[in-house]
């Protein structure tokens, strides 16, 4: 097995990236006051952000998936997004060991 320099560099600027925005946004959030309704807004992303990664995979593939995606999609509505994914994977988990 060979390791691509490219690749590794490509994985550290990723990574940098990545845990530079979530410090930015700790930051940022520590110094804006904001009101409950942009509270209320905000707490509505995730959600979406979800159903539209998870959204494709319900028309692209077969009933046991599409069923997945729906369990997702209402219980994100009362359940944090951690419980609600996995209900789907179970879900479809459960639906492919029956065969459908």
């Amino acid at each position: 097995m060979t390791i691509d320099l490219m690749t590794v560099l490509a994985i550290f600027a990723m990574a940098a990236a990545t845990i530079t925005t979530r410090m930015a946004g700790l930051l940022v959030g520590r110094l804006f006051k904001v009101s409950p309704s942009t509270e209320e807004i905000l707490s509505a992303i995730p959600p979406s952000v979800l159903m539209a990664v998870v959204a494709p995979t319900a028309f692209a593939t077969g009933w046991a998936e599409t069923i997945g995606c729906a369990v997702v999609a209402l219980s994100a509505t009362r359940l944090p997004l951690l419980p609600a994914a996995a209900g789907g994977v179970l879900t479809v988990a459960v639906l492919r060991a029956l065969g459908l």
